[in-house]
């Protein structure tokens, strides 16, 4: 995992709301030059999608990862499926295909069918082989590489070869010691919003709260990140209404906007949708729609995008800046349920084996079913078809880090505290936290700003609970 320090901030002192509102009101504005250059921000409008349509789309798919595969050398050389169903005896063959179906035969073998624009074929891999690890990863929909040797109109697997990100990918740094925050799911709205909590984290950007240290780094702040779920919404899940205490979702945005207006306008603002905010749910999702939160459309150093996206910071003359891939991480539960080789490793308490998984397939959602999706004819908006610097996600409530050739996965906490339910369900939110990174030695820190008399709260209902 990345280098990571914990840094809690001192709550004492500051926990009386007026004050920390009118501190804030009264800050001046400070000034700075931080770049955001938008690289991918999907935008195009819906419509009626055909059944032709899904066709034209996974098509795409495949073009689009199949030629990510033949840069590598193995599959330079992939025969079409339709020629390899033609040879006779056991010849060496390598192809590129997309994954129909996996199922395991009684004598533990693990059947691939794959396909091609020309065909479909088996494809068998051993129990005995390396390969049979490397199966436990591969899923439907994916498209992937496959090197090994015909019998009988099927290929036997020496090697199954995902698009995955280069070994030759190495991490970057800066040249200046420059903060990005990256903050999870806040959820204004909700009655379990953490309202005292959230605003001490402006108060510390705005350089009010904190060690001389932690106030030190809020100066260097240049880029806060919003991960979607910005706010409770409306009508997502049955009985939400109850869980919440402002009804309006116009409102809720004005609210969450308020917030946004506090952080120092030197720092520029980068915010994405997630499942509970307004608009669609199908991915990609567009930008947060602006007759909805008009008071964030009009402030200047805020860049309401959509889920996925892909932008560059700190870009300047003499250095490319940083790429950073976007995605609330709607598909993240069904991969940590689904994948064994992510349930071997913790399931859900392991996002950050859910997006080396991504990284891997060069994909954030590729089996049908794992998302609703757009079936765009003319792309797969999904597919990672260039290795970000930063690959971050949300939607679970739980931080998760690690750094996969060169890339830095984060997966945020949230803003919310920790519901009944879902301590009967086990799961382990991890409420208050904030990842920091510093861009020019890439050191990864997790502020936390849970207070000791929640966190005994929440332990104390865990136990009642059993």
């Amino acid at each position: 995992m990345c280098a990571a320090r914990g840094l809690t901030i001192p709550l004492r002192d500051i926990d009386d709301r007026d004050r920390i509102l009118s501190i804030l009101g009264t800050q001046p504005t400070l000034t700075g030059a931080h770049t955001v250059t938008v690289v991918k921000n999907y935008t195009k409008r819906p419509r009626k999608w055909s059944v032709g349509d899904f066709v034209r789309y996974f098509n795409a798919r495949y073009k689009a990862l199949g030629g990510i595969l033949r840069q590598r050398k193995e599959l330079q050389g992939a025969t079409a499926i339709a020629r390899v169903k033609e040879k006779r005896g056991r010849e060496s063959v390598s192809i590129i295909g997309m994954v129909v179906d996996k199922r395991e035969t009684k004598n533990k073998y693990v059947v691939l069918t794959l396909e091609d624009p020309t065909g479909r074929i088996e494809v068998w891999v051993s129990p005995n082989r390396e390969t049979s690890e490397t199966v436990k990863e591969v899923v439907n929909d994916e498209v992937i590489g496959v090197v090994g040797q015909t019998s009988d109109d099927r290929i036997f697997a020496n090697a199954i070869i995902f698009p995955d990100v280069p070994q030759t990918h190495e991490i970057k740094k800066g040249v200046t010691d420059a903060y990005v925050a990256f903050v999870g799911d806040v959820e204004v709205g909700s009655k379990l919003f953490m309202r005292e909590e959230f605003e001490k984290v402006v108060l510390w950007l705005s350089g009010q709260a904190g060690t001389q240290e932690q106030r030190d780094i809020a100066e260097r702040v240049g880029y806060v990140v919003f991960i979607g779920d910005l706010v409770h919404g409306i009508g997502v899940y049955p009985g939400q209404a109850e869980d919440s205490d402002i009804h309006d979702i116009k409102e809720q945005y004005r609210e969450f906007a308020r917030y946004v207006k506090m952080i120092p306008e030197r720092i520029q603002v980068i915010l994405i949708p997630g499942n509970h905010d307004a608009g669609r749910l199908q991915e990609p999702q567009l930008p947060i729609y602006e007759d909805f939160a008009a008071d964030l459309y009009a402030m200047p150093n805020v860049h309401p995008l959509s889920n996925p996206c892909y932008v560059t910071i700190a870009k300047t003359a003499t250095h490319p800046g940083f790429d950073l891939l976007l995605y609330h991480g709607y598909s993240l539960v069904y991969y940590a349920t689904n994948v064994q080789s992510v349930k071997d490793a913790g399931g859900m308490k392991a996002m950050h084996e859910v997006m080396k998984l991504y990284l891997r397939k060069r994909h954030l959602a590729p089996t049908h079913g794992s998302n609703t999706y757009v079936p765009d004819p003319e792309e797969d908006p999904l597919v990672i078809d260039s290795v970000p610097d930063f690959l971050v996600t949300g939607h679970v409530h739980d931080v998760a880090y690690v750094n996969y050739r060169g890339v830095t996965v984060i997966n945020c906490g949230c803003w919310n505290d920790v519901s009944d339910e879902q301590i009967r369900r086990g799961l382990e939110p991890q409420p208050g936290k904030l990842p920091i990174v510093n861009l020019r030695t890439r050191e990864l820190r997790i502020m936390n700003f849970y207070t000791e008399e929640r966190r005994k709260a929440v332990q104390a209902k865990r136990e009642a609970t059993g």
